[in-house]
């Protein structure tokens, strides 16, 4: 099997490489494909310095990259980390959040990423029509479901903060988190977590060990989501909610840490990789010792504006390992290639999951996977409050591809003024003319 990486310099690149050399037979060669050569040889350079994985070698091209591929991992950054300063900086200067994939932030994003992820996926359709597309190009949802326009269900979207959240809770609960059950709904980085199941006796029917967590005070102090939204709010919402809804329950709080801090997430992330990929640029012999010290200090600082908004904590030492990102690539390819089942929370079509939404929209969802593709289950819906924030938000992603492809300004100001993190149409008008659309 082939794997082609789009995005191929990317910093994470050597994480999923090295989750391949767990399993030596699954893929036979590695193709990087990245608009940027220096980056494209950094990361050539630490993958030549991990122990095993496939076979590297560099695309000359983007149709080269794909032609005889059977995977497709997208993980491109359009207008790169300088282009996240200003999704960033510039709705901040109108006083509302700017993240890479929440508020004004993603959606100046996705007016980015999703052209370019249509193109992509046209060329999929033409060079490589069997391969399967998993992509992690952010906003995620709303790439999936651009680039599943043009390619059906052959292009599966993946995150890593789902199954963060499973693990943790179910480590919480005092359970195996290889074993339990669970049902989680929404979009990305806007789902919850709903049920969480220990196996039943005999294959009878498990027990929800959710509604004992949400009441246990010490077991929430204990790990990452608990920490965020505190015990009172999690009692009263009785759900676990994305780690990413901190943005939208405590908007006040984290809006606040975010214009305190020296620099946004974007201007940290800037600032560090250009200073890693230049250096090992400089020392290639040292690039991955380079790289591994880099991402240790980009995991200790994932999401501090929102830990700084909720008192202040440093993330738990099994939250920096690697096992996230990369370990659902792995089990998902495992599972198309082989035919292997497996249950994961992938970015699909809805299909019937959530009836409020018509059939082709992307959600987050529990899926069963094989061969044949990832088909989400049945769940137990969402109450009114989670379906409304939902629907809306979803109403935004719609308004924004449509914008992004069709360059249309009242698109674009729809999806920004109906965002719930965009207070006000005249705020929403004036972030687009700032970032010059």
């Amino acid at each position: 099997m082939r794997l082609t990486f789009l995005g191929g310099g990317g910093f994470r690149t050597p994480l999923v490489h090295a989750a391949l050399a767990g399993d030596p037979g699954l893929v036979s060669e590695v193709a990087l494909y990245d608009t940027d050569p220096v980056r494209v040889d950094v990361v050539r350079s630490v993958l030549r310095q991990l122990p095993g994985g496939p076979r590297v070698r560099v695309a000359d091209g983007l149709d080269d990259a794909l032609r005889g591929t059977d995977f497709v991992f997208s993980a491109v950054r359009v207008g790169g980390t300088a282009g996240r300063v200003g999704d960033e900086r510039t709705p901040l200067a109108e006083g509302v959040l700017g993240q890479e994939t929440v508020g004004a932030g993603g959606v100046l994003y996705a007016l980015r990423s999703v052209p370019v992820a249509v193109r992509v996926a046209e060329r999929v359709r033409a060079v490589a029509p069997d391969a399967w597309v998993i992509n992690f190009t952010n906003p995620a949802g709303m790439v999936t479901e651009a680039m599943s326009a043009v390619l059906g269900g052959r292009v599966i979207g993946i995150c890593d903060s789902p199954v963060g959240l499973v693990r943790r809770a179910a480590r919480a609960a005092g359970a195996d988190p290889d074993a339990v059950g669970y049902d989680y709904t929404g979009l990305n980085h806007l789902g919850w977590l709903r049920t969480l199941t220990a196996p039943g006796g005999a294959g009878g029917p498990g027990r929800d060990l959710l509604p004992g967590l949400l009441a246990d005070e010490e077991a929430l102090a204990g790990f990452e989501e608990g920490r965020l939204f505190g015990a009172r709010w999690l009692s009263a919402l009785g759900a676990l909610p994305n780690e990413y809804l901190h943005y939208y329950y405590f908007r006040r709080e984290t809006l606040a840490a975010v214009r305190d801090a020296e620099e946004t997430r974007g201007e940290f992330l800037d600032r560090q990789q250009s200073a890693f990929f230049a250096r090992a640029a400089e020392q290639p012999d040292r690039a991955l010792e380079l790289w591994r010290r880099a991402r240790l200090e980009r995991e200790e600082t994932y999401m501090a504006e929102a830990r700084a908004a909720s008192g202040g904590w440093q993330r738990d030492t099994c939250d920096l390992e690697g096992g996230g990102y990369e370990g659902v690539a792995l089990a998902l390819m495992r599972s198309l290639a082989r035919d292997e089942p497996a249950r994961l929370i992938l970015n699909v079509r809805n299909r019937g999951t959530l009836p409020a939404l018509d059939d082709e929209a992307v959600i987050e969802t529990v899926c069963e996977v094989d061969a044949r593709g990832a088909r989400p289950l049945p769940s137990a819906g969402l109450d009114a409050a989670e379906l409304g924030l939902v629907l809306q938000v979803k109403a935004v992603e719609r308004a924004t591809i449509e914008a992004a492809l069709t360059g249309c300004r009242r698109a674009a100001l729809r999806a920004l003024a109906l965002h719930p993190l965009v207070d006000s149409p005249a705020v929403a008008d004036r972030v687009l003319t700032r970032a010059g659309f």
